[in-house]
C-alpha cells in the first residue's frame, strides 16, 4: 500500500514574492505515514493537484478577503492575500465535489466554510461581545483555552473526551455555517472551534494549530493520523 500524498497549501509573502510553509505541518504528515507535497496557489493546476494527491490540508495564514462572503472590510480586518484566497476557495470546492479528504487548520476553517457558502466574523474582538482572548502570546505549543466537543463526533473519537485544551492564534472565526457543515466543538464564549461534513469521506476543520502541539501531545498528532488514514487508498 503506497503512502498517501498529502497536498498542503502555502502561505504567501506578497512583498517578497515568496511562498512558504512551516516545518510543523511536514513533520505531522510524515509521522502519520503520509508524503507531504507543497501546493502553491496556481489556479490552472487545481485539476492536476487533485488528480495526483490523496488528501488536502488547508493551512493557516492571514485573513480572508470579505469580498468572498459579501461584506465590506471592517476596521479590525488584517492582511489579506487575494491570490491565495481565490485559489484555495476554488481548490476546496473542487475537492469537496471529488470527495478528497480535507483537513482545514485555523484560516483553513474559514476558507472551507466560505467556499461552501458560509460566513465568518472578520474580527471577533469587535463583533462578538464577551469574547475570550483567542490570540495567545504563550509558546505555540502551549494550550491556553478549553474547547467543548460534541459527543460521538469525529473529534470526540480522537480526544476520547468532551473537552480539550488547545492553543489559539486567530481573530477571525466562523459565524454562520455553510450547508452541509456542522459545528462539533466550541468555546464557552460561543466561538466555533471545529467543523465537519458528516456526509463526506473525511472533512475536519479545527480553529487551533494542532501541528504546533503535536510534538508534545499525542491527541493533536492523532488528528493528522486519522486524516492520513482516511486519505490512504
Amino acid at each position: 500500500m503506497a503512502a498517501p500524498k498529502i497536498g498542503i497549501t502555502c502561505g504567501e509573502d506578497v512583498k517578497e514574492g515568496k511562498v512558504f510553509l512551516t516545518n510543523y505541518y511536514l513533520r505531522c504528515v510524515q509521522r502519520a505515514g503520509g508524503i507531504p507535497w507543497l501546493i502553491p496557489s496556481i489556479e490552472k493546476n487545481i485539476s492536476d493537484y487533485l488528480s495526483n494527491l490523496d488528501g488536502i490540508i488547508l493551512s493557516g495564514g492571514v485573513d480572508v478577503d470579505p469580498l468572498y462572503f459579501g461584506e465590506e472590510p471592517i476596521i479590525g480586518m488584517g492582511e489579506i492575500t487575494p491570490g491565495r484566497d481565490n485559489f484555495e476557495i476554488k481548490l476546496t470546492q473542487a475537492a469537496i465535489i471529488l470527495d478528497v479528504p480535507i483537513l482545514a487548520i485555523c484560516r483553513g476553517v474559514q476558507v472551507l466554510n466560505i467556499a461552501l457558502g458560509g460566513n465568518i466574523y472578520q474580527d471577533i474582538l469587535s463583533q462578538v461581545p464577551g469574547v475570550y482572548k483567542h490570540t495567545q502570546y504563550a509558546p505555540k505549543w502551549y494550550p491556553t483555552h478549553t474547547i467543548h466537543i460534541i459527543r460521538d463526533s469525529i473529534l470526540e473519537g480522537i480526544f476520547k473526551s468532551e473537552t480539550a485544551r488547545v492553543n489559539s492564534f486567530h481573530h477571525q472565526a466562523v459565524s454562520s455555517l455553510a450547508d452541509g457543515i456542522v459545528s462539533i466543538a466550541s468555546t464557552s464564549d460561543g466561538i466555533v472551534e471545529a467543523i465537519t461534513m458528516p456526509n463526506k469521506k473525511f472533512v475536519l476543520g479545527v480553529q487551533w494549530h494542532p501541528e504546533c502541539m503535536a510534538d508534545r501531545f499525542q491527541d493533536q498528532q492523532q488528528i493528522f493520523n486519522e486524516f492520513v488514514k482516511a486519505s490512504t487508498r
